[in-house]
């Protein structure tokens, strides 16, 4: 019988909170092992709003110290990432029939101050009637407030945590269930089984880290034989995309009837985000898609504001994800925290750290939390790290991107500038390893429509755990966005029959 691989940490859960702790605990010289059921970032982490923000509404449920430390991580990550992290400025057309404009402009201010913002402008008072960022919106609404936030592929920062998890020295295994976890002699022992080629391999760590999100509670009940007193809410979340129908760079964030916002965001150059909804969810994670209830209630709060109106058939996509998030006994949904829990059981000397709840703006905080939680049980590693490290692709001087993406026209001057812009804001200053030596259009090999073109796709394969050609179009990158349904099949096709996931 093979003897078990010994480990310090075997982490659960492809997810940003994940990738997060095994980049975190392998920088520090632990030997890690990161596990996931699916594809990196399947799950909740590729469904977002794609925002780091610290979350402006959750002011008025008090929530000050978590948007404190968010607003905080925004600036840490705009530095470690700006190749997928950019700033952003969002207009909030002011409704004298929702909060009152004291209070939207009290909330601003705080947002401004509370977290040492020093990159991001602040927030300031528009005309909707004269300023440009009212032309599409309705002129009953005269009067609106326009602050900065920054974007992020949500996707994409997955798949980079695990990466630079991976260049530490931690085994990622994608597509690889922890089937049972047991513990015995003071340790755990760990099964995993491959969805793809049947392997079962075995592993012995010191200490179990559960970042399943939605499926928390399986690994803790199924899969570990454990218990917790701790719960999480599973939140449903839906968004739609449709044709972007107003100009410049700005987003919107409109207040609706309910109380909820709803963000409206540039998207792919030529789209809009929308989103997002909030309702309490009780089915199977796997099975969440967005309803024609939601798409609904999404049009109809747009619809509210702006002149142009969407229809259903404007709706180019739809996609829904499910929030667990720490079930602190709220009522609405809304209400309910964004914050993140810690529960580390050691029972027979056999650590387990649960993790619930958490948001993408603060993983990286949240990991580093979890490690010093453990500091006890590993007295040896290493000290806290992350705050200045870039990510991959993110090692640009002075996180200057406009600057990177001027020098990498000059790189490539026989590249289409579209295909110069893709190559950088997906993958910064590691764009020349995509490209791979090319000096042509024609050395990038096949080209599938829209950017994609054969030496991204082998890329992805070899460094990102690429194994299905939704990996690549639906996750690491956004081209399904950009590609009709005839060349879609055409990759998948293409993807099949060259056997990339097997070289």
């Amino acid at each position: 019988m093979t003897e078990p691989e010994l480990l310090d940490l075997f982490v659960i859960g492809g997810g940003i909170n994940g990738a997060g702790i095994a980049r975190d605990a392998a920088g520090r010289g632990l030997k890690v092992v990161l596990c996931e059921k699916d594809d990196l970032a399947q799950g909740t982490s590729s469904r977002s709003g794609k925002l780091v923000h610290g979350g402006l509404r959750y002011l008025e449920y008090y929530e000050f110290r978590l948007v404190r430390e968010a607003l905080i991580e925004r600036e840490v990550l705009l530095n470690a990432a700006p190749h997928i992290i950019w700033p952003m400025r969002f207009v909030l057309p002011h409704s004298p029939e929702d909060r009152p404009a004291w209070l939207v402009r009290l909330g601003l201010f705080l947002y401004d101050h509370l977290g040492g913002r020093k990159k991001l402008p602040g927030t300031r008072t528009l005309n909707l009637l004269r300023d440009p960022e009212g032309t599409p919106i309705l002129d009953q609404y005269t009067r609106g407030f326009e602050y900065s936030d920054c974007w992020v592929d949500d996707a994409r920062l997955v798949t980079l945590n695990a990466v630079s998890a991976a260049e530490n020295g931690a085994l990622v295994l994608t597509r690889s269930p922890a089937v049972s976890a047991r513990r015995e002699n003071g340790g755990w022992t760990v099964v995993t089984k491959s969805n793809t080629t049947g392997e079962t391999r075995t592993f012995r760590a010191k200490c179990l880290v559960n970042c399943a999100g939605p499926w928390v509670m399986d690994i803790i009940n199924r899969v570990a034989g454990s218990n917790s007193s701790r719960n999480v809410r599973l939140v449903k979340g839906s968004h739609i995309i449709v044709p972007k129908f107003w100009a410049g760079a700005n987003a919107y964030l409109v207040q609706n009837h309910d109380k909820r916002v709803i963000f409206i965001n540039p998207y792919e150059g030529d789209k809009a985000l929308i989103g997002t909804t909030d309702i309490a969810y009780e089915g199977r994670a796997e099975d969440v898609a967005a309803d024609e209830t939601e798409i609904e209630y999404l049009l109809q709060a747009v619809n509210r504001y702006f002149k142009e109106k969407l229809r259903r058939h404007d709706v180019l996509h739809s996609f829904s994800g499910v929030r667990p998030l720490f079930d602190d006994g709220k009522g609405n949904p809304s209400a309910v925290t964004r914050d993140y829990v810690f529960d580390l059981d050691e029972t027979s000397g056999a650590p387990l750290l649960n993790v619930f709840g958490g948001k993408i703006t603060t993983f990286r905080e949240l990991a580093e939390r979890g490690m010093q939680r453990l500091k006890h049980i590993f007295p040896n590693m290493g000290g806290d790290w992350t705050e200045k490290a870039p990510l991959p692709g993110g090692e640009i001087p002075n996180a200057d991107y406009e600057s990177f993406a001027n020098s990498l026209r000059d790189i490539y001057p026989w590249m289409q500038r579209k295909l110069v812009h893709h190559y950088g804001r997906l993958y910064g200053a590691r764009a020349r390893n995509v490209v791979a030596g090319a000096t042509s259009m024609e050395g990038l090999g096949r080209h599938f429509g829209g950017q994609l073109y054969e030496a991204e796709a082998r890329y992805l394969v070899a460094t990102e755990w690429a194994e299905t050609a939704d990996d690549i179009l639906y996750r690491r990158t956004k081209h399904y966005l950009h590609l009709n349904e005839a060349e879609r099949a055409a990759f998948g096709e293409w993807f099949a029959s060259s056997r990339l996931a097997a070289a």
